[in-house]
């Protein structure tokens, strides 16, 4: 059984736009985050010098989990001096349905019963 936590008082939003798709560029709405995307080649892209959306989840899942370990080591009175975190996120193939795109997208299923999203086409 998964437990949905909900904040009592949400303390930050970041929040991104991206156009293009995998091949594309997304920016924040505060300007501080630009990139350029590109797909992996194993993905059937052109493997551009651009990111992807794996790429920015391992690197905000690592930044998190490590900053997580330097609150639990402050209270614990431990020294987490020199250690790392290193994220994977792997992806197989994806269906090509725009339909079945939330039943697919790695966010979609790794947030799914841990964070509410809403889906909304303009």
């Amino acid at each position: 059984m998964t437990e949905t936590r909900t904040p009592v008082k949400v303390l930050y939003t970041a929040e991104a736009t991206a156009t293009g798709g995998r091949a594309g560029h997304a920016e924040s709405s505060d300007g501080r985050l630009k990139v350029d995307l590109s797909m992996p080649a194993e993905m059937g892209g052109d493997a551009g010098a651009g990111t992807n959306p794996e790429q920015l989840f391992a690197a905000g899942y690592a930044a998190c989990f490590q900053g997580a370990m330097g609150v639990v080591a402050r209270r614990e009175k431990l020294s987490i001096e020199g250690s790392t975190v290193t994220a994977r996120v792997g992806i197989g193939p994806m269906g090509q349905a725009f339909a079945k795109a939330h039943q697919v997208c790695p966010y979609s299923n790794a947030t799914r019963d841990n964070v509410d999203v809403t889906l909304t086409v303009v």
